[in-house]
C-alpha cells in the first residue's frame, strides 16, 4: 500500500466539498484527506492510486496539484 502526497490549491472546507465526489470516485472514500492547515494544502492519498491519475482528478475538480 503506497502513499501519494501532493501540494494543492484546495484551501477550505468548501473546496474539499467540491473535490470530494471526484476524489471518492478516483481513489475511494476514506482513502484521501487534505490538510488545509498546512500552508501547502497537502493532499494525502493512501492505497494503490496512480499519482498522475490523482493529479488529473484534482484538476478535473477545478484545482491544481503537484508533486512536493
Amino acid at each position: 500500500m503506497g502513499t501519494i502526497t501532493l501540494k494543492t490549491t484546495i484551501k477550505c472546507s468548501g473546496c474539499i466539498a467540491k473535490a470530494t465526489p471526484y476524489l471518492n470516485e478516483a481513489v475511494g472514500e476514506g482513502n484521501w484527506k487534505v490538510d488545509t492547515e498546512n500552508p501547502s494544502k497537502i493532499l494525502t492519498v493512501v492505497g494503490n492510486a496512480d499519482e498522475a491519475k490523482v493529479i488529473q482528478t484534482v484538476e478535473r475538480a477545478g484545482f491544481k496539484a503537484e508533486k512536493i
